[in-house]
């Protein structure tokens, strides 16, 4: 698996971060398939380490997976602005998102001006810490949500 995903960070960084994450065989498969080979992973490293045409391959399969990750925001971010601007649609359907966004940021913040103003019992300090993680992951995406986020290639 190492070596398939060291092959890959060098050619198609998106394709190796699909393959180390939780739908990586599924991954390997696409690759598999578009190479011609067996959808295993050695099959697959051997592949593309003997092939030069091969990153020519992949570069084509991790344009495909962008436009599909682009075209799906694109589609979210449509179905919002409907909701948003229908005459039909009821008040609350357009304000659940909004509201969403307002009360885990002000949820988020007032558990960290406790944090910042008390001491935390012993006894109690991993789950306040689980608590505040899940909470910063939450406003990481509102915000990511509200003002777009930057991808790293």
């Amino acid at each position: 698996m190492n070596d398939l995903l060291n092959l890959l960070r060098g050619i198609a960084p998106t394709l190796a971060t699909a393959v180390a994450g939780p739908l990586g065989g599924a991954a390997v498969s696409a690759i598999a398939s578009r190479l011609g080979v067996g959808d295993t992973v050695e099959e697959v490293a051997k592949a593309i380490a003997g092939d030069p045409a091969a990153a020519a391959k992949l570069q084509e399969l991790e344009l495909e997976y962008a436009k599909l990750d682009a075209a799906d925001r694109d589609s979210a971010r449509k179905r919002e602005a409907e909701i948003s601007t229908s005459a039909t649609a009821p008040w609350y359907s357009k304000m659940v998102t909004p509201f969403l966004a307002m009360g885990m940021f002000l949820l988020w913040s007032i558990v960290n001006v406790l944090l910042l103003n008390s001491s935390i019992p012993d006894a109690m300090r991993e789950i306040v810490i689980r608590m505040l993680g899940s909470l910063d992951a939450a406003t990481m995406l509102i915000l990511s949500y509200y003002f777009g986020n930057s991808h790293k290639h």
